[in-house]
């Protein structure tokens, strides 16, 4: 039996302190209904579009990480095993891609897996593995690649050249290292970092 979302005790809960987000969030039993009600209405337009005789069977549970906190998911089935459910697709755990694209906004301004965890925690109560951030910022690489190995323009009639210095620990120590940008104007008038 699904435990109801109770708006008085929720209101009293937040006056007296109580996070919004995070593991015990006060929103974290809303979340779970609304989006059970939405695969639920997503199986009955299935369900009708069929032709077929198939019906409802049951549902199966999985753990959701939600920015404000993690829940058991029923996500309902059909008895011919076709549907595909779009909120939460099958073998998705994240109910948004809101915390990946955060992730990675950290991770591209220069920040280690470990500050990244730590940021997520404090920010969403929400802990977050290594292995998860390092598959997370995986996802970067193939475009990092590809922008890499593009094709550059033959001349460049303008070329811009700047360095940042920064300190970096290396074999034990710290030591000065210098990340170059260069900005070139395109003879159509375009810029190219």
């Amino acid at each position: 039996m699904t435990q109801e979302f109770d708006i008085d005790a929720a209101v009293k809960a937040l006056q007296s302190g109580q996070d919004l987000n995070g593991e015990n969030g006060i929103l974290t039993l809303l979340i779970k209904q609304l989006t059970e009600a939405a695969l639920k209405a997503e199986l009955d337009q299935h369900l009708d579009n069929k032709i077929t005789a198939n019906r409802r069977n049951g549902h199966t549970q999985k753990t959701v990480k939600s920015l404000s906190g993690n829940f058991e998911l029923d996500t309902p089935r059909d008895r011919e095993g076709d549907f595909e459910p779009q909120l939460i697709k099958k073998h998705q755990t994240q109910l948004t891609d809101e915390l990946e694209r955060k992730i990675l906004s950290m991770f591209a301004l220069g920040m280690s897996y470990q500050d990244i965890r730590t940021h997520v925690r404090d920010l969403y109560g929400m802990t977050v593995s290594n292995g998860t951030v390092n598959a997370v910022t995986d996802k970067l690489l193939p475009e990092l690649k590809g922008w890499q190995a593009r094709e550059l323009e033959p001349v460049y009639p303008f070329v811009w050249l700047d360095a940042i210095h920064y300190k970096v620990k290396e074999n034990g120590r710290f030591i000065s290292k210098a990340v170059y940008t260069i900005l070139g104007l395109t003879v159509e008038g375009k810029k190219e970092l």
